[in-house]
């Protein structure tokens, strides 16, 4: 007597080949990524702090040319879009796909609000003088915040991508693999920011 075949886990590791690393392809290849990603980042951050213990006269103090009040602001909200990625995973994982687009459409949202109050931010600080050519301080203040800057909108626009897919019925609670994908993208590029926030702006 046949038996049916079983339906294949996709958030699974394919089961005819080895078991690997655990995880599916996608979710694999990001990890790979991420870990080329905190390379780079820590050679930045590296760099950076280097270079301000070795020339601390070149850095003005917290706060004078800097806006840290409105930064502290930006800063929360890209915290509020991890937050509403956690919700929007929560949400497909039971199923419950309606929260899932209004989540990911809220995560897009906030995402864009934060690169424009950074777009805000740079328009201020060159009217004010404080331009990359202006020292290590310029030079190095628009080396980190722009990477990073970029970073976040090449998460905007792929989130864009997952939440227009969302719309079109592409995920379920048994395949969600690519929100759980850039939601691990979106999740590193919001941690890199803190640890930028913390010693480019309050140190």
């Amino acid at each position: 007597m046949a038996h049916a075949a079983m339906p294949e886990d996709v958030m699974l590791p394919p089961p005819s080949r080895a078991a690997g690393a655990g995880v599916y392809t996608e979710k694999l290849g990001m990890w790979i990524f991420l870990g080329s990603e905190v390379m780079f980042f820590t050679a930045l951050i590296g760099t950076y702090v280097i270079l301000r213990f070795a020339h601390p006269s070149s850095w003005k103090p917290p706060g004078q040319v800097l806006n840290i009040p409105v930064t502290a602001v930006n800063t929360f909200l890209l915290i509020c879009s991890s937050v509403t990625m956690v919700k929007a995973f929560a949400a497909v994982q039971d199923g419950f796909l309606k929260q899932l687009r209004l989540w990911l459409l809220a995560t897009v949202i906030i995402g864009a609000s934060f690169v424009g109050v950074q777009v805000y931010e740079y328009t201020h600080l060159i009217e004010k003088g404080f331009i990359p050519s202006e020292g290590l301080y310029g030079s190095t203040f628009y080396t980190m915040t722009g990477f990073h800057g970029f970073h976040v909108t090449i998460g905007v626009l792929c989130m864009i991508f997952v939440t227009q897919k969302a719309f079109r019925g592409k995920y379920s609670q048994a395949d969600h693999r690519g929100v759980e994908v850039i939601g691990l993208y979106w999740h590193f590029v919001d941690l890199v920011w803190i640890i930028l926030f913390t010693i480019v702006y309050l140190i």
